[in-house]
């Protein structure tokens, strides 16, 4: 795994540490990365199970989607 993708990785599961609920627009901020590179570190994290991403399409919140640190994310 390429260093920059295990600090990336390292970087969302300590905001989703701090802020579950965050949509993946304000990660893709904090990061200083585009949504597309913030979905596919996300989809590679919950892929490896570091990461649970919950569905909520009765919400009315448009973020719809939570993402949820697993255990094993917690350890990395």
């Amino acid at each position: 795994m390429k260093a920059d993708t295990v600090e990336t990785d390292y970087r969302v599961l300590k905001i989703l540490e701090k802020n579950p609920e965050i949509s993946q627009r304000e990660l893709a901020e904090q990061l200083g990365v585009n949504l597309g590179k913030t979905n596919y570190a996300i989809a590679a994290l919950v892929e490896r199970g570091l990461v649970k991403a919950e569905n909520f399409r009765r919400s009315t919140n448009e973020r719809g989607y939570a993402s949820v640190l697993m255990p094993k994310g917690m350890r990395q």
